[in-house]
């Protein structure tokens, strides 16, 4: 993995322009932007703090640009107006010897956003990275690691549910498997987020791009959620956070939020214990889930829905039925 370049960061008294009611805010901002002036600086962070609901995708970003202008005052380009179509395309170029594809165009999409957004604020003429174009990226198989029904099955029943953490874990893990939730999604449940409705219960999501999603509950899900929300005691407590962190080992659980972190760790643990030999994520049991439910002659327009899709080739990359049908064609080469 390569190492993050330094930037060059200027630490900025911008004046408020409503006037000094609340005082002068400071901000760390990149030297180039810094130099360009006050408003090159405040547009420079308003496009972060207000363009940006998702703060995964904020944080995404803020690092590409970062990155890009660290390697731009190492080549010396000096003022932000000279910056260049030329000097972005040979940036993104050499950014694919250290990064995949979705990783350059998504970098190179931060910038174009950036300067965008300095261009409708009037700090710059012209978009230097409106023509450059970034790699070409087909993918019709996602990488997604995908476990089978029965691992999946199992890594479930291995868990030690004669704790509150191993409740807390089986629920965690059954809602992204029987939602095919996002795990940003699921650690920032609430109480209020598991709620009836008539006679079943429901998961009510919130998805990318600010999407309320709601669904009913899996039969199996409904019971792992009722046995940790039991055993948890935090029944009623709607405003408070459903899936709570661990309180270092001492099996009891805090007022806090899991964090995506947190959970990707859990599964770590969970696996190693079960002595499972595949390398997985949160992701994979959204792609199981979705992968479970078409082998069970489920349709493509409904798994995008669950999962809440905007494009149905979008949940195609999580279907992996054809794999065994490919290998089953392999072997007919019987040289």
């Amino acid at each position: 993995m390569t190492k993050p370049e330094p930037v060059q960061t200027r630490q900025l008294t911008i004046a408020d322009p409503r006037g000094p009611v609340a005082g002068p805010a400071a901000r760390v901002v990149p030297a180039i932007i810094a130099d360009a002036g006050d408003r090159a600086a405040r547009r420079f962070l308003e496009f972060f703090a207000a363009t940006i609901r998702n703060r995964n995708t904020r944080a995404a970003y803020l690092h590409a640009a970062n990155r890009f202008f660290a390697w731009c005052d190492r080549h010396r380009i000096g003022q932000l107006a000279d910056i260049e179509p030329l000097h972005v395309a040979t940036y993104i170029e050499a950014l694919g010897a250290d990064f995949e594809k979705p990783t350059v165009k998504q970098h190179l999409a931060a910038i174009r956003m950036l300067f965008d957004w300095l261009v409708t604020g009037g700090v710059l003429a012209a978009n230097p990275a409106h023509a450059v174009r970034g790699p070409k990226h087909v993918v019709k198989r996602g990488k997604t690691p995908v476990l089978t029904a029965d691992q999946a099955r199992a890594l479930i029943e291995s868990i030690d549910t004669s704790t509150l953490v191993g409740l807390r874990d089986r629920a965690l893990i059954g809602v992204m498997t029987y939602t095919f939730a996002r795990i940003g999604a699921v650690v920032g449940m609430r109480g209020e987020d598991y709620f009836a409705n008539g006679k079943r219960w429901w998961i009510r999501l919130h998805e990318k791009g600010g999407k309320r999603h709601e669904m009913p509950a899996h039969h199996k899900l409904e019971a792992f959620l009722d046995a940790y929300i039991k055993t948890a005691g935090i029944a009623g407590e709607n405003k408070s956070p459903l899936f709570r962190a661990a309180v270092g080992r001492t099996g009891a659980l805090a007022a806090t939020a899991m964090s995506r972190v947190d959970a990707w760790r859990m599964i770590q643990r969970r696996v190693a214990a079960m002595g499972l030999q595949v390398r997985i994520g949160c992701h994979t049991f959204r792609a199981t889930g979705i992968t479970a439910y078409l082998e069970a002659k489920g349709t493509l327009e409904n798994a995008q829905a669950m999962a809440a899709h905007e494009s149905p080739r979008t949940t195609k990359l999580y279907d992996r039925r054809g794999d065994e049908i490919t290998l089953d064609e392999v072997e007919r080469i019987t040289i």
